[in-house]
């Protein structure tokens, strides 16, 4: 693994020019190439990241930017689903707690090939994807319900929401004014979602019902892929996902 030292002092506001800030201490990032998101909230105790890129260098990037706008280190870490776009850049965040959803774990353990050659295939060089496989690191936590963690100051929820976009979805409720849903790829505003080999078709508008009953009307939801978006948007790509799936009932990806 190449080393990548802990991130020298910068300006927040170049950093803060790359967030958006959803809540007091909630923010996200929408990374360039994939548009990825990634969120961080802030607690007393440290702060939570959801997802980390999908290279060690973006992670890295990641890790500064929050140490120069939260004045923390990145404690804990979840990962919504095991796509190479949203967990390559886990590595760089040493020391920091791993949660995913249940049977991550073990799907890293049986190697991370096919994750890099997705990544490549999707155009990230390859001694960068293979770098990252190389390092991944398989989660501390699996998450088969739903698991509440205390930042310190601040409680965040974390939620078993699939099978849905793949074998393994994790939602994350941040409560507040206004309360936030960090959906991973159940959400996709800035484009019709992915439905690859991996995903459950048939299941998906039902993993939306329960984000939806999660956050409720008034949250604000985050995708995986786009901008902000509410409830009535997730409620009308539940019901396009439920029509892609009705002829199809019982099969999985598209």
């Amino acid at each position: 693994m190449q080393p990548f030292a802990e991130d020298a002092r910068q300006d927040p506001s170049a950093a803060d020019s790359r967030w958006e800030r959803i809540a007091p201490g909630v923010l996200r990032r929408r990374l360039p190439q994939w548009d990825a998101t990634v969120g961080a909230v802030a607690g007393d105790s440290g702060t939570l990241l959801v997802d980390t890129g999908s290279s060690l260098r973006e992670g890295a990037g990641i890790r500064a930017d929050v140490a120069a706008l939260l004045g923390s280190r990145v404690t804990r870490i979840v990962l919504t689903h095991p796509h190479f776009d949203h967990v390559f850049g886990t590595a760089v965040f040493s020391g920091a707690q791993v949660y995913a959803a249940v049977g991550v774990r073990e799907l890293l353990a049986r190697g991370t090939e096919a994750l890099r050659d997705d990544a490549v295939a999707h155009g990230l060089l390859e001694d960068e994807a293979g770098e990252a496989a190389d390092v991944l690191v398989r989660p501390h936590h699996p998450v088969s319900g739903q698991l509440t963690l205390d930042l310190g100051g601040r409680e965040v929820v974390l939620v078993n929401v699939g099978p849905a976009h793949t074998e393994h979805d994790l939602a994350v409720l941040v409560p507040g004014s206004p309360d936030v849903v960090f959906c991973g790829d159940l959400v996709e505003e800035s484009g019709a979602p992915q439905a690859g080999a991996d995903a459950h078709l048939s299941r998906w508008p039902a993993a939306l019902d329960r984000l939806l009953a999660l956050g409720g009307e008034e949250a604000v939801y985050v995708p995986g892929h786009g901008a902000l978006v509410d409830a009535a948007f997730v409620r009308k790509q539940r019901d396009e996902l439920a029509r892609r799936s009705a002829p199809q009932s019982g099969q999985r990806g598209t």
